[in-house]
């Protein structure tokens, strides 16, 4: 790399893509084979896939779109079914993704950022469901769910001040509810 330059790279990208969608660690992600995503009729999932930083096995469906972007990936650098997608350190994709946020002007942005993103994702597009994100995340509390998608006290007292709904017990119909 010259000084200054920066070159767009298939393997940092669709690692990140898949992060994005599955929501995965990146050292999940760089762990992970083809052969770890199971077909069961339409569908494709992870099948008791076990998360390294926190031991536990989880199983998760995984989009038809999003598996066909990394058996593509897999043909084009022609890498087996049962071999490693990623041949890369996380500690080399930081710094690779650091290079290039610092060519756009981009600031604090990291690998954990596609996770975050993956979860903000999911809680605006659910409803604003927490404990669906938790549940995916796999976080132990709602609270650090909470934290982690930046709902803060502030946030929560806000809302509920902004939340007011005062009936008129006047009108006939609020007068026998009550």
């Amino acid at each position: 790399d010259e000084k200054g330059k920066c070159y767009p790279s298939k393997h940092i990208s669709t690692i990140l893509v898949t992060m994005a969608n599955s929501g995965l660690r990146i050292n999940d992600t760089l762990s992970m084979k083809l052969s770890d995503i199971v077909k069961d009729g339409n569908r494709y999932h992870f099948d008791n896939f076990k998360e390294q930083k926190t031991k536990k096995t989880r199983s998760f469906t995984i989009a038809p779109e999003v598996y066909t972007y990394l058996q593509e990936y897999a043909l084009s650098e022609g890498i087996g079914r049962d071999k490693k997608l990623f041949n890369i350190s996380s500690r080399g994709v930081s710094k690779h993704l650091k290079r290039v946020c610092e060519y756009l002007g981009y600031e604090r942005v990291g690998t954990h950022s596609f996770r975050k993103f993956f979860a903000t994702s999911i809680y605006n597009n659910n409803g604003y469901n927490v404990e669906l994100v938790r549940e995916l995340l796999q976080h132990s509390s709602v609270a650090i769910t909470q934290a982690y998608l930046g709902v803060s006290p502030q946030i929560v007292e806000k809302a509920l001040l902004n939340h007011i709904y005062i009936p008129n017990l006047n009108q006939p119909e609020m007068a026998k509810a009550t």
